[in-house]
């Protein structure tokens, strides 16, 4: 089944055209496809799903622990 669709007309600056156009080439996709895209992505913009909360460490050391304080690491690294 063909999606119903609207043919309207909008007015780009030149240079922001050239940059879409470029785009859409880079991806592989018609300007109307980026355009497309686009629309959609501003529409469900405040409808993402919540992020979640990261628990630290995200990978668990199996080895030994080790105990430095900041200088005993600054003492072991070259800053210009």
């Amino acid at each position: 089944m063909k999606q119903e669709s609207v043919r309207t007309t909008v007015d780009i600056p030149s240079p922001l055209y050239r940059k879409l156009k470029q785009q859409a080439a880079a991806q592989g996709r018609s300007v109307r496809q980026l355009v497309v895209a686009g629309v959609k992505s501003v529409l469900l913009e405040g409808k993402r799903p919540r992020t979640r909360h990261v628990r630290l460490p995200l990978i668990a050391s199996k080895g030994p622990k080790v105990n430095l304080t900041n200088e005993q690491i600054y003492g072991h690294i070259e800053f210009p």
